[in-house]
């Protein structure tokens, strides 16, 4: 059976810092007929639910902690089973969304995840939040980067646990030295490959935004 990725868009609310704002947020599926991974179980249980279509979810990956990448986290783990898996360097934030409820267990640079014949590297790539991770997997030709890289930029910095030269040297150490083919699947919008960003790396950083 060979892996694909399955995306579907989720509606909600992304709350930091006394404000919140209103965002659409993808949710990516990766797996076989028989089992898959969900990165980043954004405001909806019931539909991510719906989109595994009966397969054994082998865990929850969170690429950070701001609420509207796990707030149905813990809701997707109960119907599941799933452990939920988040970098230690954002338990602060994942405690202001679930004081109640720790992930099952802790991403680590490096660390690999095998679902359906298909294996996942995470990259710890702090900047937009502390333990903000991109998975990269070869076999695919993808990596998913949740809000570290975007379509035309990096992800935003100017709140919280954020900072913009770790999130610009996060990408240009671990994201632009991947193949330049490799797909882009991000945390919100439209996806880019890392031959479509790389170029932009100098703008970025005279922006700096």
């Amino acid at each position: 059976m060979t892996a694909r990725i399955d995306h579907l868009v989720t509606s909600g609310t992304f709350s930091l810092d006394g404000g919140t704002w209103d965002v659409d947020n993808n949710v990516w599926i990766v797996g076989d007929d028989t089992e898959a991974i969900v990165i980043d179980a954004a405001h909806d249980a019931e539909a991510i639910a719906e989109a595994l279509g009966g397969r054994t979810l082998r865990a929850i990956v969170c690429t950070h902690a701001h609420n509207d990448h796990i707030d149905a986290a813990p809701a997707l783990a109960a119907a599941t089973g799933a452990p939920i898996l988040l970098h230690p360097d954002d338990l602060p934030l994942w405690k202001q969304t679930h004081p109640e409820r720790s992930p099952d267990g802790e991403l680590a640079d490096g660390q690999t995840i095998t679902v359906g014949g298909a294996e996942l590297t995470v990259l710890h790539t702090p900047g937009h939040a502390p333990g903000a991770v991109c998975l990269y997997a070869p076999a695919l030709g993808a990596v998913f980067t949740g809000d570290t890289l975007f379509c035309g930029g990096p992800g935003a910095t100017g709140r919280s646990f954020s900072h913009f030269p770790t999130i610009i040297d996060s990408i240009r150490e671990r994201l632009l030295t991947l193949p330049p083919e490799t797909a882009v699947h991000t945390g919100h919008g439209d996806g880019t490959s890392i031959g479509a960003e790389a170029p932009a790396l100098d703008e970025w950083i005279k922006r700096g935004h």
